[in-house]
């Protein structure tokens, strides 16, 4: 794979998510002639890409539908079903849900009756520490799953600790890591979060070797960097897992792959991982709910149904960038998932566009304007 093909399919992936603006015009009626001199509206439209461009982003968005979900269309819609949708509400609110409250709330009482005494009394036996922690880490992502009733199916030999190399997979919510992390003690990379998430993250997982980050924080990255070189080396370390997409999308698309976990000069795992929508929509949008009251949805559900793989072991090849070899990966995770591969960095989301962009935009268009002007 070449650098050239690589634009060209970034290019042709954008075209073919592009909605076609004339279809949102009105159609079916003869446009009148305008005197020659005057000029409409439609004329911009036909001689200006900057004009169709836009109108098409207002129209259809393929960034946005990377993080928008998709609301299930309603079904007690007449008055045989809807008797059926109440005793489904008062079955899953007043009696799975207590019942999963309680399975977790005994998760938490034997995990942290366990994991305290080994975490204080054990410091002197590290290597049994981290044994014991790392089985129960495994534990208590169970209890979780089992508080959805996660219907999960694993396929492909499960992971093992080795050195020099890192396992990827798309992300889609907090949950991929906990469904991950019931099979295999990974230490994950991931965002600093606040609250309980937080608390958690600086305490319990950090025993399992997990590195946290702050996206504003640019010395962050040099220093994750730096940790992630160190944790490759290490023979006796967890497995490591990276969510290279680095923001949550809505398991409909892949972004773009960051290229760090693709420059360690190590043999890379991918993992897909697919949900079903047809109990709940998994995907947690970070900008609209709290994790808090993402979990409560999918405690509340009848159940969270997916599929992970773990693919075939991946590595650079002769003369293949970083980023070539990021691409390569996610189109392996893509198709495997059924996922469609967008040309956007996902990070975008949490930033607006540089001063220079709009001003190279603004100024194409004015060009674009005055050369139709003159023309006229």
């Amino acid at each position: 794979m070449n650098s050239t093909g690589t634009l060209k399919s970034s290019s042709s992936e954008l075209d073919l998510d592009r909605p076609n603006i004339e279809d949102y015009l009105p159609s079916g009626a003869a446009i009148q002639q305008e005197p020659c001199g005057k000029l409409r509206l439609h004329d911009l439209l036909d001689i200006s890409p900057t004009l169709s461009e836009a109108a098409g982003a207002i129209v259809d968005d393929s960034f946005t539908r990377c993080f928008k979900s998709n609301p299930p269309e309603p079904w007690n819609w007449n008055i045989y079903l809807f008797p059926l949708w109440c005793f489904g509400v008062f079955l899953r609110y007043l009696i799975i849900f207590p019942t999963r409250a309680l399975v977790l709330t005994i998760g938490w009482i034997i995990f942290l009756s366990a994991f305290i005494p080994v975490h204080l009394l054990l410091k002197g036996h590290d290597k049994l520490r981290r044994n014991i922690e790392r089985s129960l880490v495994e534990m208590m992502c169970g209890f979780f799953v089992a508080s959805w009733t996660g219907v999960v199916k694993y396929h492909g030999p499960r992971p093992s600790r080795r050195p020099k190399q890192v396992f990827v997979a798309n992300h889609t919510s907090m949950i991929d890591f906990i469904i991950l992390e019931q099979m295999t003690a990974f230490a994950v990379i991931m965002q600093k979060h606040p609250g309980w998430v937080g608390l958690l993250q600086s305490t319990i997982l950090e025993s399992v070797g997990c590195i946290w980050f702050n996206r504003s924080e640019a010395k962050d990255r040099e220093i994750v960097a730096r940790k992630l070189r160190d944790h490759v080396q290490g023979t006796d370390n967890n497995p490591l897992l990276i969510f290279p997409e680095g923001t949550c999308v809505n398991n409909h698309y892949t972004v773009m792959f960051k290229k760090g976990a693709f420059e360690l000069g190590c043999t890379v795992c991918p993992i897909a991982i697919k949900y079903n929508k047809i109990f709940v929509d998994a995907f947690w949008n970070s900008r609209k709910q709290s994790f808090t009251t993402h979990l409560l949805q999918l405690m509340t559900s009848w159940a969270v149904v997916c599929d992970v793989w773990y693919l075939e072991p991946q590595n650079l090849k002769p003369g293949e960038t970083p980023i070539e070899f990021a691409e390569r990966v996610r189109d392996i995770i893509s198709t495997r998932a059924g996922l469609k591969m967008v040309p956007w960095d996902g990070y975008l989301k949490y930033s607006r566009p540089s001063p220079k962009h709009r001003e190279r935009k603004q100024q194409n268009f004015a060009e674009s304007v005055l050369r139709r002007l003159e023309e006229k």
